[in-house]
């Protein structure tokens, strides 16, 4: 039985290579195809490790906090914040897949040099763990990155706000929010660095200040959210069913949960490249049934004969299926092996992309070498031609004997 396919195939085989410049234009057309394929596959699958990557680095696998800080609007600051967040982020560091919990304190207000005051979203960190949980999520324009343990106040700017405020580091600043029993509280700072988070329009109104300073200006000792960062992403559904268990009375979300840019992105790539692979493979089907439509009619006589001898037709439409399979096979490996040099040679010599719209930072790109959708767009490059050979073979094949060996 082997050997008698191994003959169908090396009939398939024999029988491409009789018209060679057809061939090798199909191969280079399926090629060309598998590839742009591949390489947009891999694109989108690089944009979107690197879409959650960022998510997750920014707000942590989990996000714990009171149900209503996730679902209502607050009338004072923190009203719905955690009350002992240190014994609270223990119990979560007891759990094996949590490596570090990270505090935050959002809240709004304004910021002012004396001259000029301005709207700014501010955020309450613990600089010794949250910069070195995180590594380098902030491009620091000037100056240097808040330090704990320091005994007077200190800020974070976007270069956008630094440039509205004429702000550099070392300058003074006053806070001005509202506290958590309803009254105006100022409180003085120092510029410690400028970064920029490459959005022009965050880095208009951000500012990072420390735990401290933060809860000194509300008039409180709660914090927003707890953000919770794993050993690993894959960790993230089953830590967040083990944590809900431990504290039912909170609420754990997912970075996805938050990731809404993440989410938007991702179902806008979806649509584009899977048109986009859709009309590619429509080409590709198109290009090998024409190929084999033109040999067909060319061995309309030499079917004939064939049948005349004894051969059966679902033996010549196996040939004829194995001869579009050889050419949708050779030609998907061939893109297969173009796009993944391609991939290999961006790790190689980095090519530089364009800001995406709403960020001022390039980037570098990358295409993500994926096994599960090289085999899958390979295996269904090949099936596609494989049918739309035989597809296209099946009415020859059956036509009567004496018909055959008349076509002219």
């Amino acid at each position: 039985m082997i050997d008698m396919n191994f003959k169908w195939l090396k009939f398939a085989l024999q029988n491409t290579l009789r018209n060679r410049r057809r061939s090798i234009v199909t191969v280079a057309i399926a090629a060309m195809g598998t590839a742009a394929i591949l390489l947009a596959g891999g694109f989108a699958l690089f944009t979107y490790q690197a879409l959650a990557q960022s998510a997750a680095r920014s707000t942590g696998h989990l996000i714990i906090g009171k149900p209503e800080q996730f679902t209502k609007d607050e009338d004072t600051p923190l009203q719905y914040g955690l009350d002992d967040a240190a014994a609270l982020s223990a119990k979560l560091l007891a759990d094996p897949d949590v490596r570090h919990v990270l505090p935050r304190i959002a809240f709004s207000g304004l910021i002012s040099n004396g001259d000029k005051s301005t709207v700014m979203l501010a955020t309450g960190v613990d600089p010794d763990a949250e910069f070195a949980v995180k590594g380098p999520f902030l491009s620091m324009a000037a100056g240097e990155v808040l330090a704990g343990g320091t005994a007077h106040a200190e800020v974070m700017l976007g270069d956008g706000l630094a440039r509205s405020l004429k702000a550099k580091p070392g300058s003074s600043l006053t806070l001005l929010a509202s506290t958590t029993d309803g009254a105006l509280n100022a409180l003085d700072v120092t510029v410690k660095g400028v970064f920029s988070t490459g959005v022009p329009d965050i880095d208009k109104r951000m500012v990072y200040t420390d735990i401290a300073t933060a809860q000194r200006l509300l008039n409180t000792k709660r914090v927003s959210t707890l953000g919770v960062f794993l050993n690993r992403m894959e960790a993230t559904p089953g830590a967040q069913q083990r944590l809900q268990a431990v504290q039912p009375q909170l609420t754990v979300q997912t970075w996805l949960d938050q990731a809404f840019f993440y989410a938007s992105v991702r179902g806008l790539y979806n649509r584009i490249f899977g048109a986009l692979g859709l009309i590619i493979g429509v080409i590709v089907v198109f290009v090998v049934t024409n190929a084999m439509a033109m040999a067909i009619i060319e061995r309309t006589r030499e079917i004939g004969t064939l049948r005349a001898l004894g051969t059966l037709p679902s033996q010549l439409l196996r040939t004829l299926a194995l001869e579009g399979m050889v050419l949708g096979g050779v030609g998907a490996l061939t893109g297969a092996a173009i796009a993944l040099a391609t991939s290999l040679l961006l790790y190689v010599v980095p090519v530089q992309m364009p800001p995406p719209p709403g960020s001022s930072r390039s980037y570098a790109l990358n295409i993500e070498i994926d096994p599960v959708m090289y085999v899958t767009t390979v295996l269904a490059m090949v099936v596609l031609a494989m049918l739309a050979s035989a597809w296209i073979a099946r009415k020859t094949v059956h036509t009567p004997i004496v018909d055959a060996l008349a076509h002219t």
